[in-house]
């Protein structure tokens, strides 16, 4: 007992690890640091001291003392969409900010759906110049190898809203996207009246897992639950709003009684320029995703009747929270990075802004 009460457990230092190991400070900092020219049997012994004294490293010291800085990359799907819009604001108000935590964010577009390019963009990077990226975007066996190829080289790799194999990234950020598919199911069954009803649902493209997750989610729920709905094959709308309204004219040509949209994807302006010359915004259900300013006002106007959605905010501070810790080699807060499933409805709206 120290004179003023209890005393205070003083965290072990390198000090206390080079007086039990019987080592210089000089060898425990190569060791600590991964250096080379250092014996494996001198190695083992700076772990078995590091493990009998309990010492954690103090990763932002070591940083700073070397003058460390993260460099982190965000590779987003190049299309007229508000979601990756937003995502592109909040990584470069967020960027403002970590400048003094001595951290680099960029991002840059990558032609949608076209996982060739995606693989070409990735075998470029130089591991000199990036820490870790963010991937929004399909995969297939080209981008799966060379993101294993960035990855042997020493950078971290997240999925971003569309998720990756496991043993491909070292971690997801984004929502279920089976638990939203799950639901818009729920929401559209309850939504439309009973009886025989018809149900278009939209999506991106079938190479994008998200939206293939959504639609398995939502098809789940509907056999589960709402039998007398007929759910139609899905619209292919590559995220893009002049093709979307392209294409609703046949589908509602072929199929007149669509009761309900299940808009899986982006490209909502083209859906909503439809609905309105066409006197169906009042009459069709239309469940959307990611609430933007459009589809806010199409909540407000009445043309959606929910928007299930993911906060930009959130996404982007947890890619760089993981991001940083994967290149530390330090845990993941898990409960902090789960991203929430949001369900908006006109009457439950954020204020604007935020």
């Amino acid at each position: 007992m120290g004179k003023y009460g209890r005393d205070i457990n003083l965290k072990p230092t390198v000090n206390d690890i080079a007086r039990v190991a019987g080592l210089s400070l000089a060898t425990v900092d190569r060791v600590i640091n991964d250096r080379p020219g250092v014996r494996n049997v001198t190695i083992e012994r700076v772990h078995k001291a590091i493990k009998e004294l309990g010492y954690v490293r103090d990763t932002a010291a070591a940083n700073l003392a070397r003058g460390r800085i993260y460099n982190f990359h965000f590779l987003l799907p190049e299309s007229n969409n508000e979601f990756v819009s937003m995502l592109e604001q909040q990584i470069t108000e967020l960027s403002e900010v970590l400048t003094l935590e001595r951290t680099k964010l960029s991002f840059e577009r990558v032609p949608a759906f076209d996982p060739q390019a995606m693989a070409r963009i990735i075998s470029k990077m130089d591991p000199q110049d990036v820490d870790g990226i963010a991937i929004f975007g399909p995969e297939n066996s080209s981008v799966r190898e060379a993101i294993a190829q960035i990855k042997k080289r020493g950078v971290a790799v997240v999925a971003l809203v569309s998720d990756l194999p496991d043993s491909e990234r070292d971690h997801f950020i984004g929502i279920d996207n089976i638990a939203a598919g799950r639901t818009a199911g729920q929401l559209m069954g309850h939504f439309l009246a009973q009886g025989r009803k018809k149900l278009l649902v939209i999506t991106g493209s079938m190479l994008a897992r998200d939206h293939l997750e959504r639609r398995l989610g939502f098809d789940q729920v509907m056999s589960e639950k709402f039998t007398d709905i007929d759910v139609l094959p899905s619209l292919e709308g590559r995220d893009n709003p002049d093709l979307l309204e392209r294409l609703l004219p046949a589908a509602f040509a072929t199929t007149p009684d669509i009761a309900g949209i299940y808009s899986s994807a982006a490209g909502n302006a083209g859906l909503i320029n439809f609905l309105r010359l066409n006197d169906l915004d009042q009459k069709v259900m239309v469940v959307g995703h990611e609430l933007t300013p459009l589809s806010r006002d199409a909540l407000v106007q009445g043309t959606f009747d929910a928007i299930i959605s993911q906060d930009t905010g959130h996404l982007v501070r947890s890619t760089v929270r993981v991001l940083r810790a994967k290149s530390d080699s330090l845990p993941i807060n898990i409960s902090q990075e789960r991203i929430r499933i949001d369900v908006y409805l006109k009457e439950n709206m954020p204020p604007l802004g935020s």
